[in-house]
């Protein structure tokens, strides 16, 4: 029998690990949005088809943390969505806006699939940098200040670009030829702004949270903190060594773009996971505060435990039997 005090701890657990899995599945399809480019409609084509088979079943997962947070946290719920309203709205409509053109620019006439294009391209844009600007605000423990407003639109510019860094290495992996050589150039791009944005975090903020200041300088905490960012820059590097001799013979390395990416955004998570907990809402709600009752989260977790699973094995399916480069762009 799991004890009471264990319970919140289990919760949110697996709320964060739906949000990174969310941020990296969904983070490289909305990077692969906002890359689309306007000037050619076969590339734009091929990138739509490497998401297609995916992009909207990897929404699941953001569904699945708000309704863990809902429903296990309930009072912190209510806090994040007062103050995270009206950028959670434009989220959103910037879903929805993906959503809507990726259908109609396969039925639309040709003359005005580019507008679709763009409307699809935005939707990838809002989305992105919502929830950039989201995580910012969480960041600063949902203050109203200037400093707070102008912190969570730097960090709504940073997700944006980290999203178009991991969409670039997806499209290294599915893709070929020149569209394969652009996101090769994409990824260096990004990479070099992604890297800039994660040492900006790692100085600022330690410097405006006096209770991430003192995580990330006392003993033992401190030893795992210094390794975060000490192995997210040696893989920036890495990475960088990486995209300069690709691409290969027979394309073989093309995945470790992407693979490197994937563990960036891990120890970055990880790094931020660690520097609040057991906060919920920063330096104001810890998990237990805000958790709901022993009973309730008891018989929560025997849906979890048979839900989550089920996902995580459609999720690894569906990427089975899609595997590979990418086809030409088809609709049934």
């Amino acid at each position: 029998m799991i004890a009471d005090v264990n319970l919140p701890v289990i919760f949110a657990g697996l709320m964060a690990l739906s949000i990174i899995v969310y941020a990296i599945l969904d983070g490289y399809d909305l990077g692969v949005g906002i890359l689309l480019p306007l000037n050619n409609d076969h590339q734009a084509d091929q990138m739509i088809a490497s998401i297609g088979p995916f992009w909207d079943a990897n929404e699941t997962w953001l569904v699945l943390a708000v309704g863990l947070l809902l429903i296990a946290f309930p009072t912190a719920h209510n806090v994040i969505l007062k103050a995270l309203y009206i950028p959670s709205a434009i989220m959103l409509v910037g879903l929805i806006l993906r959503g809507v053109a990726f259908d109609f620019r396969a039925k639309v006439a040709q003359v005005n699939k580019h507008r679709w294009n763009q409307i699809f391209k935005l939707g990838s844009c809002i989305a992105s940098a919502s929830q950039g600007y989201m995580l910012g605000s969480f960041v600063m423990g949902f203050e109203t200040s200037a400093t707070a407003y102008l912190f969570s639109i730097l960090s709504a510019l940073g997700v944006t670009c980290a999203y178009a860094l991991i969409g670039s290495t997806w499209l290294i992996l599915k893709t070929s030829d020149d569209l394969q050589l652009r996101a090769l150039q994409w990824a260096k791009v990004t990479g070099k702004i992604s890297f800039v944005g994660i040492l900006a975090v790692c100085i600022v903020n330690p410097l405006i949270n006096q209770f991430v200041f003192e995580r990330w300088t006392t003993a033992p905490f401190a030893y795992f903190m210094v390794i975060v960012p000490f192995v997210c820059f040696t893989l920036f590097y890495i990475g960088h060594l990486v995209l300069k001799q690709l691409p290969l013979k027979d394309d073989s390395g093309c995945w470790l773009p992407f693979l490197i990416t994937v563990v960036i955004y891990v120890f970055c998570f990880c790094g931020l996971a660690f520097s609040f907990y057991p906060y919920v809402v920063p330096g104001k709600v810890t998990i237990w505060q805000a958790a709901s009752a022993p009973e309730s989260l008891r018989f929560i977790l025997y849906g979890a435990v048979i839900v989550i699973p089920c996902i995580l094995a459609y999720t690894l399916f569906s990427y089975r039997v899609f595997w590979g480069k990418v086809q030409d762009l088809k609709y049934y």
